[in-house]
């Protein structure tokens, strides 16, 4: 089951995605309670499960809209969002790290003031960044509650899957002494307005056996950037859940962003430890991201999330993030 938020009438509603429709699902006559957003959905449990099986499977022809006509929000608005850096290999190869990087799961948080939608734009303002850098990351929607999970129950309390593009400032987030020692300053650098672009829909957990077998990709004005498997993750889906339920009572509707892999802008940046390493089959990225760029993160099984980069004042002028994407 894939569900997205779309905006109607000016108000987010839930959908469901059935082929090349969406259901409208308080059209098809959901209870408000039960559809009235994702969280809602997922807090609910069983109930909202079965009566989206039933929608689907018997749709009601004036509850359905064609997906291309829709204009998707960000299918869920989370509150937290639990964020894993340096968690892949081939991305820790490219880069200067820190003590920690590949030993432990490196612990940031983003809130939902980060959130933005499919085609909504990434803000950039030089008078916060001039290196804005874009990350493809798999993430987890956790759907049942639990404070130190053990890692081979921990599946068992996930929702589903969506896709986050972690947004960086990476002249915020890398700093560096004479000596050539790094740390990262992962609250400026990673907590920011459009910093956590979320979608275009949620994958219950029961479509996607193994969360560590998806091919992830992003593209930046059609260059392929970064291509790899979650295959590559040191710490599992199942390993980050149990890491973060040591700190969190981990609740419905929390996101987990699991890390991302090489081909990031970070690798050419020499200045703040890039190591140009040149991965196989990818487009090294020459700058950061700026005005006019598009991209595209796309994860197998869920799809692909597109967002344009523009200029935070022509936003601000639009008072509508969705017209700015436009």
């Amino acid at each position: 089951m894939k569900l997205v938020s779309f905006v109607s009438g000016g108000q987010e509603r839930l959908g469901l995605v059935r082929g090349d429709d969406i259901v409208d699902t308080l059209r098809a006559g959901g209870d408000p309670a039960l559809f009235a957003s994702a969280l809602a959905f997922i807090r609910a449990g069983d109930p909202a499960r079965k009566a989206a099986q039933a929608m689907l499977a018997n749709p009601l022809k004036h509850a359905l809209i064609p997906a291309k006509d829709a204009v998707l929000a960000a299918p869920l608005r989370p509150n937290t969002i639990l964020c894993s850096g340096s968690n892949y290999k081939d991305h820790n190869a490219e880069k200067a790290n820190t003590p920690i990087s590949g030993k432990e799961p490196e612990f940031f948080v983003k809130t939902a003031d980060c959130v933005v939608g499919p085609n909504e734009p990434i803000a950039f303002d030089e008078r916060f960044s001039k290196k804005i850098d874009c990350e493809v990351e798999l993430a987890i929607v956790i759907g049942k509650a639990g404070r130190f999970i053990e890692a081979s129950r921990a599946l068992e309390h996930v929702f589903g899957y969506t896709i986050v593009n972690d947004v960086t400032a990476r002249d915020r987030q890398v700093r560096r002494t004479p000596e050539g020692m790094t740390w990262y300053e992962l609250g400026s650098g990673k907590a920011f307005d459009s910093g956590a672009p979320l979608g275009p829909c949620i994958v219950t957990a029961d479509e996607i056996d193994d969360p560590q077998k998806l091919k992830l990709q992003s593209r930046i004005n059609g260059e392929l950037r970064q291509s790899s498997s979650t295959s590559n993750m040191i710490w599992t889906c199942a390993e980050l859940i149990h890491f973060f339920s040591r700190n969190f009572t981990l609740r419905p509707g929390m996101v987990i962003i699991t890390g991302t892999p090489a081909g990031t802008a970070w690798s050419s940046d020499k200045e703040l430890g890039g190591k140009g390493v040149h991965q196989p089959g990818l487009v090294p990225a020459t700058r950061y991201c700026l005005p006019g760029d598009v991209v595209e993160c796309e994860v197998k099984k869920i799809g692909t999330l597109r967002n344009p980069v523009a200029e935070a004042s022509e936003i601000s002028k639009t008072g509508s993030a969705q017209v700015a994407a436009e």
